[in-house]
């Protein structure tokens, strides 16, 4: 079954308000996982792998001494149940040295190369950290367009993203309750979209900027995925889909079984890992960033 994802259009025009952001404009595809039953066939996170029955089955080499409380995907995913009754490219479910991250693997192939596949593709042993282990999910993609998050600006356009008698010239009809906190107000409603996404700009917040630059070519490395999370938070949203709307805007939330966070997924302190990639070759490594 074919489900569709709609992100609403941004309350304010940018480029009518801030024509200086035109040129910087970047296409993103945003994922929208949802729960599913997702098969080899079908673009998923946390599903089974369209990869080859005769290739090796990728695994994490490192050694991993583990907190004392690791614990299969199956017994994750059984307590997940059993708490919700009562109220994918590929990762290692264990933090990673440098920067405590799981680690991660890209493959780049066309699914029509793929031929014989394995029947029931096996899953790690052991998770350290539950937040690792990712629920099924069924994918909705959907491209928007993004502009950069105010810490990837320089210092002058910045200043005029705190200007608001700019959304007045433009009659553009935002709360006048937004006026104090204009930069505030285009981070979380108008730049870069939260949850997972497919290239676009990266969503800046823990810390400035961090460029990441190639070991191979020293070619500056470009945004590839957004592991997110939180498809939206408080903050954001206006950028959650009609279809989720109301569930987003609901009072309550029932334990376990948040709107926002379908994939049960939780990187770090609820951040977002970011893979990024060269683009001069794609056979040059990759690179993780949580933010």
């Amino acid at each position: 079954m074919v489900f569709v994802r709609t992100t609403p259009p941004r309350r304010v025009d940018v480029t009518a308000v801030f024509p200086e952001l035109a040129p910087l404009a970047r296409a993103a595809i945003r994922l929208h996982p949802r729960a599913g039953s997702p098969s080899v066939w079908e673009s998923s996170v946390g599903g089974p792998l369209l990869l080859p029955a005769e290739e090796p089955r990728p695994h994490c080499e490192s050694s991993h001494p583990g907190s004392g409380v690791c614990q299969s995907p199956a017994e994750v995913r059984l307590k997940r149940r059993v708490r919700a009754r009562l109220r994918r490219d590929m990762w290692c479910p264990y933090d990673h040295e440098p920067h405590a991250k799981p680690s991660t693997a890209l493959f780049w192939r066309s699914a029509e190369e793929v031929g014989d596949v394995l029947a029931v593709p096996p899953e790690p042993y052991e998770a350290d950290w539950e937040g690792y282990v990712p629920e099924p999910c069924l994918l909705a993609p959907e491209q928007i367009t993004e502009y950069p998050n105010g810490l990837d600006l320089g210092a002058e356009v910045r200043q005029l993203l705190g200007d608001w008698s700019r959304r007045q010239a433009a009659e553009v009809g935002v709360d006048s309750s937004y006026a104090d906190y204009p930069q505030e107000f285009y981070d979380s409603e108008l730049a870069d979209a939260p949850g997972w996404k497919v290239g676009g700009w990266p969503p800046w917040g823990r810390a400035d900027p961090y460029r990441r630059f190639c070991a191979v070519c020293d070619a500056q490395m470009v945004p590839l995925l957004t592991i997110a999370s939180f498809e939206w938070d408080g903050g954001t949203r206006g950028w959650a889909p009609y279809e989720d709307q109301a569930a987003a805007f609901a009072a309550g939330q029932v334990a376990g079984q948040n709107p926002a966070q379908p994939t049960a997924v939780e990187v770090g302190s609820t951040d977002n890992l970011q893979l990024y990639v060269c683009p001069a070759s794609p056979e040059h490594p990759h690179t993780g960033l949580i933010q």
